[in-house]
């Protein structure tokens, strides 16, 4: 539901807002504010709840793809003799414990 801001000048006295927040402005093609305006207005949200909602999934997905990075890096060193036997003990382990109650 909307807020109506507090007055503290002239501009801000007709400024409505979704959530209490930084106010920018940021310059778009006409295309994607008209698919955003088109948006907005299907789901009866502001075109700022639909602009907050993609910027928070675009820096979601570059969390991922950070995450996903580190993780391929540190998975592509190759196992070290040390871990290689304490891979092969774990599975031992493994399939004497959990495996033998599995089968009974």
């Amino acid at each position: 539901m909307p807020v109506k801001l507090p007055a503290a000048n002239l501009d801000e006295r007709n400024t409505f807002a979704h959530t209490i927040g930084m106010k920018i402005a940021i310059s778009i093609p006409d295309y994607v504010f008209r698919d955003v305006k088109k948006a907005a207005e299907e789901q009866k949200r502001s075109r700022s709840e639909v602009f907050v909602e993609a910027v928070k999934a675009y820096l979601e997905k570059i969390e991922s793809r950070r995450i996903l990075q580190a993780l391929n890096e540190v998975y592509s060193i190759p196992e070290t003799e040390e871990e290689k036997a304490t891979r092969a003990v774990a599975i031992e382990l493994f399939k004497r414990t959990v495996l033998q109650k599995e089968k009974r």
